[in-house]
């Protein structure tokens, strides 16, 4: 019989009616008679990790989770992270670099109403996610209203719908229909594709290095370029940039990219993204999107915002070498963008 390990951290999963709003308030111990409906056939073991609302979930709290399962996973076959919906994408995104390579499924779910409402979506979302961290197929993923999602391609889209999550810019790894649990494993990245389990264990070595030292920064026509400097004298060793359309930044009037030349000559690592959700960026098609390359950023492709603001933290803490820097994201490394792996 599988087992299977539910690591609970909070969110509206578990939280519980208070006079200050919804709260996590639900252990997963309370949760085993509802979980275990859902497990049969799998022996089911539950954690509590933390009980907070993941807008309070932090990168050291991402650090210490990533450690975590690295630790205990040779003794389950798969492990599902219960976690609040608002921040889940970022925690999915970073587990999938820290934990690259990792033998078992890591499934992180939550859900749009607690638990205790009778007409949630929490069991079903928790349904996938135990049976998809059961299916033996490796990497990090996102389990919501019956899709499977590779977990640094997940963003929440919706705030209210039980439909939250999409996978952007790449397929869905999987679904759940009323033909059951069907993985596509061609999606997967190629790291769990080339490798089997066996193989997969004898090379796992986790990374859980990352600096904090990070912005994202939205364009905004008349942004001061004048931010960047600030940043720079603030001590930030990494900005993401989502700039206009393709990832376009303005030199007239207002010459931003002077002034992100000016940072990445003081040795700030930028990376350039689109504040469109969908396609990606395309840095040589336009003048505004040359001279940003000019000047030194790096194109984050077809990257989800959280896929590479995260990303960009955990480079900076395997390097800060610029060269080595430009190296990891030239790599597509757990499926987080097009190009080569």
């Amino acid at each position: 019989m599988k087992k299977i390990l539910v690591l609970n951290t909070g969110g509206t999963l578990s939280s519980i009616k208070s006079e200050h709003g919804m709260v996590p308030g639900i252990r997963s111990g309370d949760m085993m008679e509802e979980l275990r409906m859902i497990s049969k056939n799998l022996q089911l073991e539950t954690e509590d990790f933390l009980s907070v609302d993941s807008s309070n979930f932090f990168p050291e709290d991402w650090e210490r989770l990533a450690r975590r399962i690295a630790e205990i996973w040779p003794d389950y076959q798969g492990i599902v992270v219960i976690h609040g919906t608002d921040t889940l994408a970022y925690t999915s995104s970073m587990l999938s670099f820290m934990l690259r390579g990792i033998p078992i499924p890591v499934v992180l779910t939550g859900s749009q109403l607690s638990i205790a409402h009778p007409v949630a979506d929490a069991l079903e979302n928790c349904r996938g996610a135990v049976h998809m961290a059961a299916s033996g197929c490796p990497g990090v993923f996102v389990v919501f209203n019956r899709k499977v999602i590779s977990g640094c391609r997940a963003s929440k889209v919706r705030t209210m719908s039980f439909d939250a999550f999409e996978s952007i810019n790449y397929p869905n790894i999987g679904e759940i229909s009323s033909l059951g649990l069907h993985i596509r494993r061609e999606y997967l990245p190629a790291v769990y594709r080339e490798n089997t389990p066996e193989e997969l264990a004898a090379d796992f070595q986790p990374r859980f290095g990352y600096s904090s030292h990070v912005f994202l920064l939205k364009l905004y026509p008349g942004i001061s370029p004048d931010i960047t400097d600030a940043l720079c004298n603030a001590g930030y060793r990494g900005i993401y940039i989502e700039g206009f359309g393709l990832g376009n930044m303005p030199f007239l009037k207002h010459d931003f990219v002077g002034a992100v030349q000016r940072a990445v000559e003081c040795g700030v690592t930028v990376l350039a993204g689109s504040q469109c959700l969908y396609e990606g960026t395309n840095l040589t098609v336009y003048e505004t999107g040359l001279k940003a390359l000019s000047a030194g950023v790096i194109e984050a492709r077809d990257m989800t915002t959280e896929a590479a603001l995260t990303k960009l933290m955990w480079v900076l803490g395997q390097s800060l070498d610029p060269a080595q820097i430009r190296q990891y994201f030239d790599r597509n490394l757990a499926g987080e963008c097009e190009g080569t792996t």
